[in-house]
């Protein structure tokens, strides 16, 4: 860890700069010579992206970045808020603590957190930043963190790992054993250090190859940011056979929006009608949950067809998702689409249609903007429909 970036001078430049190009500053001549300036760069640079992202390290003084990529990849401070309301105790270890937002944020929960980090200079660095940011429950530890966890005498509430992929694996799928640590194959180191494991996981992990290689899965959480997946967490226990809960988030500015469903329960079948007075478009972590039919069942609205994973009331309901007055319903057919669409402006979106939005907007030269929301859908005739309406929430 560099400290010399910590002088009040630098730490003044690096302030006023922040949000300025990178590329322009990187032609100036550095004013501070006895210092690397690729190195003042990246603090400007790693800061700018910290302003939205981690606040709380944002506005506090003297605090050291990584590099822009470890920005980048850590969690934002509103998932590892929600994060860390999920689960309590007295323990818990972190093997994958990168630049540690979430132990901070754990550190609100437990009396003892431990961050383990491989990266030597980068544990140096989040040790220096949480006593900047007034925390004395959480203990760094640089090396790795299996040898770290076997020789720790102590029996843990939690372990948290938020593995990350290999750079030699191959292929699209996205599966836990690509990834260090390789957790499907230390499970059961875990299990003789703790009873009960978070696992953060990329949002393209698909959730039916993350129980194929886990054992003893209670929950799944999704955590969606404004409606974009940031997040999905694997909760387990040692021992568990029970029932899986899906459990979705979408953190808004205002609220957050949660459902909440039990997994392969065969119990739950959807209701299907033609479109209703209101329309609903489930948010995005439903979305990547999978529960459509769920969804009908549990708010008691009707789907508009098997694969559309659109919904239809006649009465207007509080839902987790975009919600539309239905205003007029055509089909999509060549009169019909001259008649109302042609050359006029409107959001569009495709739900079990054959033809892309580029597509639709470039043949019937729709302008993209404006209050008018389309809907270009598949009805439960398997007619091929447009739903034109009117944005509620």
């Amino acid at each position: 860890m560099n400290t010399s970036i910590l002088h009040q001078n630098i730490q003044d430049f690096i302030s006023q700069n922040c949000g300025a190009s990178i590329t322009k500053l990187a032609l100036q001549k550095n004013p501070f010579p006895e210092v690397d300036w690729i190195l003042i760069l990246n603090q400007i640079e790693a800061k700018a992206k910290a302003k939205e992202k981690l606040p709380t390290w944002f506005s506090t003084e003297n605090i050291i970045y990584p590099s822009k990529i470890s920005v980048e990849q850590t969690s934002s401070e509103k998932t590892a808020a929600y994060k860390s309301s999920l689960i309590e105790g007295e323990t818990l270890i972190d093997l994958t603590g990168g630049f540690g937002v979430d132990d901070y944020y754990f550190s609100k929960k437990f009396k003892t957190v431990a961050h383990c980090e491989i990266n030597e200079d980068l544990s140096s660095i989040v040790k220096h930043n949480l006593q900047q940011l007034n925390v004395k429950n959480c203990f760094c530890y640089a090396g790795d963190s299996a040898n770290i966890l076997k020789e720790s005498e102590i029996k843990w509430d939690w372990i948290y790992i938020d593995p990350s992929r290999r750079n030699d694996a191959k292929g699209k799928v996205f599966m836990l054993k690509d990834c260090l640590p390789n957790v499907p194959d230390s499970l059961d180191f875990y299990f003789e250090k703790t009873n009960s494991i978070l696992i953060k996981t990329a949002p393209l992990l698909d959730i039916s190859a993350g129980l194929s290689e886990l054992k003893f899965v209670k929950n799944i959480h999704i955590i969606a940011l404004e409606n974009e997946v940031k997040e999905l967490l694997f909760e387990i226990h040692k021992d568990y056979k029970g029932i899986i809960t899906l459990k979705t988030a979408n953190i808004l500015k205002e609220k957050t929006e949660t459902f909440d469903f039990v997994l392969d329960n065969e119990s739950e079948f959807p209701s299907y009608h033609l479109p209703q007075k209101y329309l609903y478009e489930p948010n995005a972590a439903i979305m990547k949950s999978g529960g459509f039919d769920e969804v009908s069942s549990g708010f008691k609205i009707n789907k508009l067809h098997k694969h559309s994973h659109l919904y239809t009331s006649e009465d207007l309901i509080d839902f987790p998702g975009r919600v539309f007055e239905i205003e007029k319903r055509i089909a999509f057919s060549k009169n019909e689409m001259k008649t109302e669409l042609l050359n006029k402006q409107a959001n569009i979106t495709t739900r079990n249609f054959p033809e892309t939005v580029e597509n639709i907007r470039k043949k019937w030269k729709i302008k993209n903007g404006g209050n008018i929301y389309c809907f270009f859908t598949t009805d439960k005739n398997d007619n091929k429909i447009v739903l034109i309406c009117r944005k509620i929430t």
